[in-house]
């Protein structure tokens, strides 16, 4: 692609500007994800780039993390910013899975090396999610949220990432992880 855009500025003799989405390098980003589960489900928010707001995918609670910040205290941030809910570093699970993705997101290219946690509700029914801590990004691509099953997972026709989640799943609701971090898609 990027050869045939160079090819296209040059046959038109036009400038490329140098942030083109084509041209530029993908920013590289650090992220911790949390797969909150309560009552045999986990938490999904369904989202889509503002850019292909018709393309919509599930995923996990999560973000970037922040200079100074460990793995575990950007996913428990995460956690509490996006649901409202705060819970002790040591309450994680893991790093369990570990993702490299690449993925668009308001006009960027990403490149994301996404570490995930487990997070047990034990009490129930699941909690209500309070996504006051929103980031103005957040507020504008995340629609909504919803409780998973292993068996929704397992049949719908919805992109829900990790893509091997519903696999997974029962791993993490029988909360019997074995200390090892997988690659996952």
């Amino acid at each position: 692609m990027i050869g045939s855009v160079i090819a296209l500025a040059y046959l038109r003799d036009v400038t490329v500007p140098p942030d083109s989405p084509h041209l530029s390098q993908p920013m590289l980003r650090t992220s911790a994800r949390v797969a909150l589960v309560a009552s045999g489900r986990v938490l999904l928010f369904s989202g889509a780039d503002p850019a292909a707001p018709g393309d919509s995918f599930w995923f996990t609670v999560g973000g970037g993390v922040e200079p100074g910040e460990t793995l575990r205290s950007a996913a428990t941030r995460e956690l509490r910013e996006e649901t409202g809910h705060a819970i002790a570093d040591n309450a994680l699970v893991g790093p369990v899975w570990r993702r490299h993705a690449h993925f668009r997101l308001d006009g960027r290219r990403y490149e994301s090396d996404e570490w995930f946690f487990v997070a047990h509700w034990h009490e129930r029914p699941e909690p209500a999610i309070d996504t006051a801590g929103f980031t103005s990004l957040e507020v504008a691509t995340i629609h909504t949220h919803h409780w998973w099953s292993e068996h929704e997972l397992r049949t719908t026709d919805a992109t829900v990432y990790p893509l091997q989640l519903a696999e997974l799943l029962p791993e993490v609701l029988a909360a019997d992880w074995d200390g090892q971090c997988r690659s996952i898609e």
